[in-house]
């Protein structure tokens, strides 16, 4: 389509006379078209001059510019040798012109603008990086190579930076350029010939480029982004580009890295490099301290290029200046490092793009994206209008009054107009970046001071803790200081919480990176002095893996939960993204630690009651389980052949079975496997059936349990499996019926009525589960009730409650009550796994009635309320004279009563009621009276 049919704006000639004159060169144009052609080259004596220079091939490139351009960019590719500097000159002739009227016309957007000069930029980047490695191949001065590898430049890797690497190339832009080599193409004894050819054949290339003739010139080059340049050739080995970024990368080479892109030479190496810089631009965690970092370094281009004045428009730098073009890339360069290590959708790298990513998962408020990209857009057209004027690589608005009058005409404005929106743009761009670097210097009043309310030796020691040692660290939290206490004077019993949050610093291995997180997001100040004055076993375990705030300001920590399916998919694909085993583990925990951190926060602020808590928490173990399950599978069959026969299920027993876990919880668990016909697995190092499974079993455990740097997932117990510890770790499917028919006690039937497949084969699961529907049918009552009375009576002596906030272990506890239920599932021959479907199963069977069900149920749903919130708040039950004020006041409001007192006294009620109800229920067969 024709520039003519899309035009939406047109210049006027700043020079009347002039823009006649240029009119007239063109004679075949006329209206709208010989006005834009008048305008453009009436304001713009670079302009001009291409005008003229190609006036004949502008007929056509007007009727088509894409077409124009594809024809240009072909050619270029069949240039003869001798003449691809000649005809690289005049296409860039014919690319500055036809962009020119495009862009002034309104044809072409800004992203079509830029993008066809990035283009253009790859291309003349790649052909003449091509000619000369063609050069050395043909004299033999890059050995190995033929003429088959000119197509990649031999190995001579060209990544784009900054707007080239964006596809934002400027109107009269230079290309930055990193240029390296692939060593893995040249044996040991040839690399420093290689690396000599790849350092002469970048001179050569960029040379070539930057080099004014009679034609002109294609691109001034610049190369300084490279590793370490005062020091280190023009190009250097990616494997020593990857050692410095490793070792020395700076916080403005990660930022510099979110728009690189391999534009030329051997493309799938540069990608391949990138690939292996993906840690170190794309942190794990948050990195709230980048903000730091990219404010110092805007500081440090204020004084060295003198643009931090006031906002004035004329000599107003639109790039470097308050309120510029820059200005906006590093407040979306800054939130992409943030959090683009925890979301790849977030890796974009143009700004525009990097803006709608932001705001489409709640980094960046829509009005502010909106905002921003309307600046960046108008800003940019105005940078090119003054690169336009004299193909200048300049960026400030005129300050000469012919100048201004110049930049404006060929904005379709008048002076005033111009000035005035410019004024207007700068100070909007100001006003929305600067408080996200510089927060509360704009006015804000200072934060309170209340530390004189404190024990001043506390606070005091703070600064000898490791978190506290760094310049860096001890500065962020001086600024956080203030909030922090005021805060913390807020609560109920301010010298407990203080001693409590004294703990959590003290643990905390470094600082920069979670105090930096405060100062970005004041609002987990509070949600910090929640946890520090209410659980310190959550505070203790935050100081060790402070990293789980994250997930906090993630964007899904207060949504819905997802359910265990969703929590299944997600950490799988987490898991996959990883490159190895191990770190594919790490992967799984870190995800777990922060899930597990979300419903322990949801609990502690009263956004899940203590059923959904212990609900959610074992969604999460079988995600976990499920997920784990087969990347276990998958590095075991490498070295001794996939699964035999139909596999092997994981099944969920005791707490887990029943869907419902407290935040200490470890994992009951069996594995059952059908090997069907098979005696050994078919792989490099096969296995016997018994010895395969029973390995891969313990692989399981070792993944689930281990203490590894990112911790462990769950303590599992394999107790529960047929014949206890002296039985194997993994039972055949044939022996697990065998056994459960013949052999099993009561007490393990009673464990089977909560069991539930978690992981693994789902046909072998779907028959163990009938498997189990048939045999807990047919229980005869009498035995049923007589082994709970013994087991009941066993427990007790083995281990009685030591607190009254033990609302678990002994008579008439949590335990009872689940003794009872399981019981009245058995002599129901349900198939119900949880404790209030087994309380109705009893009273269906005429074992329990409706009153004893509903009084056990109720003092079960205290019991668990009160458990679920102690293990939270400490590893283990706490002593009578261990519940804090913070804790107290949790436990009180979890379980609705007002004073910790009455809260005991109704545990104390409770545990008598449901032990005298429990043992009539077992009087016939009482121990004691046998």
């Amino acid at each position: 389509m024709s520039i003519s049919a899309r035009m939406t704006r047109l210049p006027h000639a700043f020079d009347p006379d002039i823009g006649d004159e240029v009119r007239a060169a063109v004679p075949y144009l006329t209206g709208d078209m010989a006005e834009l052609v008048a305008g453009a080259g009436g304001s713009s004596p670079y302009l001009r001059g291409l005008i003229r220079q190609e006036s004949e091939w502008l007929e056509g490139g007007l009727d088509d510019p894409e077409g124009a351009m594809t024809d240009t960019f072909d050619a270029l590719k069949k240039a003869a040798p001798d003449r691809l500097l000649r005809d690289l000159r005049q296409a860039k002739r014919r690319v500055a012109v036809l962009t020119a009227l495009a862009d002034l016309s309104g044809a072409w957007p800004l992203e079509q603008v830029t993008g066809t000069l990035t283009d253009f930029g790859g291309l003349a980047a790649d052909l003449s990086a091509q000619a000369e490695i063609a050069k050395l191949i043909r004299r033999g001065k890059m050995p190995g190579q033929t003429e088959d590898d000119i197509a990649d430049a031999g190995g001579l890797v060209i990544l784009a930076m900054g707007k080239m690497g964006a596809g934002e190339l400027n109107y009269s832009s230079d290309i930055d350029l990193i240029c390296l080599f692939d060593e893995t193409r040249f044996d040991a004894d040839d690399y420093g010939e290689a690396r000599a050819g790849f350092v002469k054949a970048t001179r050569a290339f960029s040379s070539a480029l930057s080099e004014r003739t009679a034609d002109g010139y294609v691109f001034r080059t610049d190369l300084r982004l490279r590793p370490d340049p005062a020091v280190t050739p023009v190009c250097i080995p990616m494997e020593a580009a990857e050692r410095y970024y490793e070792s020395l990368g700076r916080t403005w080479e990660r930022a510099a890295y979110i728009k690189a892109r391999a534009a030329a030479g051997d493309i799938t190496a540069g990608e391949r490099f990138l690939e292996t810089l993906r840690p170190f631009v794309w942190r794990r965690h948050l990195d709230f301290a980048a903000i730091q970092d990219a404010h110092d370094i805007r500081l440090r281009i204020r004084e060295s290029k003198g643009t931090g004045r006031r906002i004035t428009v004329p000599g107003h730098d639109v790039k470097l200046g308050r309120g510029g073009i820059r200005e906006i890339e590093f407040f979306t360069q800054t939130r992409q490092l943030i959090a683009g290590g925890r979301d790849a959708g977030l890796r974009q790298r143009g700004t525009v793009d990097g803006l709608a990513a932001l705001a489409g998962k709640g980094w960046v408020p829509e009005a502010t994206r909106d905002a921003l990209t309307d600046h960046y857009r108008a800003l940019r057209d105005i940078e090119h209008r003054i690169q336009m004027v004299e193909d200048a690589q300049t960026h400030k608005v005129p300050q000469s009054p012919e100048g201004l009058g110049r930049v404006a005409a060929l904005a379709g404005m008048s002076v005033p107009d111009l000035t005035a929106m410019l004024q207007s743009r700068f100070e909007e761009v100001h006003h929305l970046t600067e408080d996200f670097f510089a927060p509360g210097q704009n006015g804000a009043t200072p934060a309170p001071q209340p530390e004189g309310e404190f024990d001043a030796s506390v606070v005091k020691r703070w600064q000898t803790y490791p978190a506290l040692r760094s310049e860096r660290a001890a500065q962020i939290f001086d600024r956080i200081r203030p909030e922090l206490l005021s805060r913390l004077s807020r609560v109920s019993k301010p010298d407990e919480a203080l001693l409590a949050l004294d703990g959590f610093l003290a643990g905390l291995p470094a600082g920069v990176q979670l105090f930096s997180l405060f100062e970005a997001n004041p609002q987990l100040i509070d949600l910090l002095v929640d946890i520090v004055g209410t659980s310190p076993a959550l505070a203790a375990h935050l100081s060790r893996n402070s990293s789980v705030f994250d997930a906090v300001i993630g964007g899904s920590f207060f949504s819905e939960w997802p359910g265990c399916v969703a929590l299944q998919q997600e950490l799988a694909q987490n898991m996959a993204a990883e490159g190895d085993y191990e770190a594919r583990l790490d992967a799984a925990r870190r995800w777990q630690k922060e899930w597990h951190f979300r419903v322990g926060v949801h609990l502690l602020r009263g956004l899940a009651d203590p059923v959904e808590a212990g609900q959610q928490y074992a969604d999460l173990a079988g995600a976990v389980l499920a997920a784990v399950y087969p990347v276990v599978v998958d590095q075991f069959a490498h070295k001794h052949g996939d699964p035999p026969g139909r596999g092997a299920v994981v099944l969920g027993m005791g707490s887990l079975g029943a869907a419902r876990l407290n935040a200490r919880s470890d994992l009951d668990v069996i594995v059952i496997y059908d090997p069907e016909e098979a005696d050994m697995s078919e792989g490099k190092r096969p296995l016997a059936v018994r010895p395969y499974f029973a390995r891969l079993t313990q692989a399981l455990i070792t993944a689930m349990s281990a203490p590894m740097s990112q911790g462990r997932l769950y303590e599992v117990d394999m107790r529960l499996r047929p014949s206890g510890m002296q039985g194997p770790v993994a039972t055949s499917w044939n022996s697990f019926q065998s056994y459960q028919r013949d052999e099993a006690w009561v007490w393990e039937h009673l464990a089977l009525t909560r069991a539930r497949p978690v992981a693994g084969a789902e046909a072998v699961g779907a028959d163990v589960e009938q498997f189990r529907h048939d045999v807990l049918h047919g229980a005869d009552p009498d035995q049923v009730r007589k082994e709970v009375a013994e087991m009941r009576t066993r427990i007790q002596a083995a281990k009685a409650a030591d607190s009254p906030w033990d609302a678990k272990t002994g008579l008439g506890r949590m335990q009872d009550v689940e003794l009872i239920a399981q019981a009245g599932t058995l002599i129901a021959g349900s198939t119900a796994r949880d404790t209030p479907a087994g309380l109705q199963a009893g009273v269906a069977s005429g074992w329990l009635s409706a009153a004893d069900a509903a009084a056990l149920q109720g003092a079960h749903d205290l019991f668990w309320s009160v458990i679920v919130a102690t293990r939270l708040i400490s590893d283990t039950a706490p002593k009578e004279d261990e519940v804090g004020a913070g804790s107290a006041a949790f436990l009180c409001r979890i379980t609705g009563y007002e004073r910790i007192g009455d809260l005991r006294d109704a545990l104390e009620t409770a545990y008598a009621d449901t032990k005298a109800r429990v043992d009539e229920l077992l009087a016939e067969v009482r121990p004691d009276e046998k």
